[in-house]
């Protein structure tokens, strides 16, 4: 099985992994492909930028680390993806999330997310 992971999700799985629940069993099973896209990246690095999130280390070297750590595969934002937020309801508006949830449907990959609106 392959998961991509929403920002947060990736972020509780390095610091509160209790958070993601049941779907923690799920990302530590050896049979499970974790899945992170770079707009999670862009989002982090935004995010410490702005002084929303701090990290222990320069986000440069703190995210190929963490994705490393759980072996969490890349995935690249394509002009497919982009281009698919088009077909999209306007349920939300987070212009990360909607390429989160283009590129779960375009990857067939289930996305992990504590965000009603990207289930919908």
């Amino acid at each position: 099985m392959r998961l991509l992971l929403d920002t947060h999700a990736f972020i509780w799985l390095q610091s509160e992994p209790r958070r993601l629940g049941s779907a923690l069993a799920i990302m530590h099973d050896p049979a499970t492909q974790l899945v992170v896209s770079a707009v999670v990246a862009w989002e982090i690095a935004i995010k410490v930028g702005v002084g929303r999130l701090t990290l222990p280390e320069p986000v440069q070297s703190w995210m190929p680390v963490r994705m490393a750590r759980v072996g969490a595969e890349p995935a690249p934002v394509e002009h497919e993806h982009a281009l698919a937020v088009a077909d999209l309801p306007l349920l939300h508006r987070d212009p990360f999330d909607r390429i989160l949830v283009c590129q779960s449907r375009l990857l067939r990959v289930p996305i992990v997310t504590a965000d009603a609106a990207i289930t919908q």
